[in-house]
This record gives structure tokens, sequence and C-alpha cells, in this order.
């Protein structure tokens, strides 16, 4: 009878030990990671739908600007090449080839709106106008999703590194630090104007 009591006494000791041992925890938020980097891909992925409809349009006004259109045409097509699943969250190189090809596109875009800026028809056309909000919209949500995307970075990577967490993971787990999206290093050099 003792020896009954003492297994009971055990199991919910560990029953107990367990529950603030933060496994739960530290599942749930990898899932948040999870999901905060497909609301970045959809966005990266609104943004890649768009950019068609948008060339489109600014190449029926200026055919002779080829070039740019064959730059947007080009990163957006390595934009697409480049797929990164949840396993590569933990790859520092896979995320900065991601973010990479990301970049490029945007200044590829950033080209293409320049161009479009030397014909007032094309800007002042109801459908340009148009693309060019919804891009613009999208911007702003990809913005939106990486920064939930770090926050949720931020607080995986806290919840393994943290005691009792970071024992459970380190004896049952084994996950690894998730990598934030960083900036862009040109963006540390500000942007000159010439008037």
């Amino acid at each position: 009878m003792k020896v009954h009591i003492r297994i009971i006494f055990l199991v919910a000791i560990t029953v107990v030990t367990l529950s603030g041992c933060g496994y739960n925890t530290i599942q749930q938020n990898e899932e948040a990671v999870i999901a905060a980097w497909g609301d970045v891909e959809a966005t990266y992925q609104r943004r890649a739908d768009l950019i068609p409809n948008l060339v489109a349009t600014v190449k029926a006004y200026a055919s002779h600007e080829q070039e740019t259109f064959t730059t947007v045409t080009n990163a957006r097509a390595r934009v697409g090449q480049i797929q990164l699943n949840v396993a590569d969250l933990d790859d520092p190189a896979a995320i900065a080839g991601y973010q990479q090809a990301q970049s490029e596109l945007s200044g590829a875009l950033s080209r293409l709106l320049l161009v479009a800026e030397n014909y007032p028809e094309l800007k002042a056309g109801e459908n340009f106008r148009d693309l060019q909000n919804q891009l613009e919209g999208t911007e702003n949500r990809i913005n939106v999703a990486r920064q939930r995307y770090n926050a949720a970075v931020q607080t995986f990577n806290t919840s393994i590194r943290t005691f009792p967490n970071s024992l459970t993971n380190k004896l049952l787990l084994k996950l690894e630090r998730k990598e934030p999206f960083s900036a862009d290093p040109a963006a540390a050099t500000a942007p000159q104007v010439n008037f």
C-alpha cells in the first residue's frame, strides 16, 4: 500500500513540476512564430501578384524603359525562386537571402515608380493610381507583418532562453533560436536629395 501511495505521490509531483516547465508555452510561442511567418509570406505574395499589373500599366506608356521592366521582372522572378519553409527560420543565411531578394524587388519597384513620374498622363490614370495605392498599402502590410513576426520571434527566443523553460528546451525540445527580420544594410544611410 505504501508503494502505491509513493507512486501516486511521485506522479502528482511530476505532473505539477512539468506543468511549470514551459513545455506548452514554448510550443505555443513557436506556433506563433510560424503563423507570423505565414503572414509575412502572404503579404509578400500580395505584392508579387500586383507587380505584373503595375508593370503592364506603366509599360503601355513607357515602352522605351525596357531595362527597368526587365529589372522588375527579374527581381520578381528571384523572389519567386526563394522558398523558405518553417525549418529555414532557424537559418540566418536563408533569412538573409530571402531579405536580400525582397530588398532587390523593393528597389526595382522604386525605379519603376520613378519612371512613372515622368508620365503625367499615366500618373493621372485611374488604373495606375489604384495599383499604386494597392502597392503602397501592401508595403505597409509587409512592414506590419515583419514587426509582428519579430515580436513573435522575440517572445519565442525569450521563452527558450529563460529558466525553467531553457531546461525543458535543452532536455526535451532542442529548438533553436529563430532569426528576426533585420533592416536592409542600405537603410543605415540616409538618402540624398538634390535640388
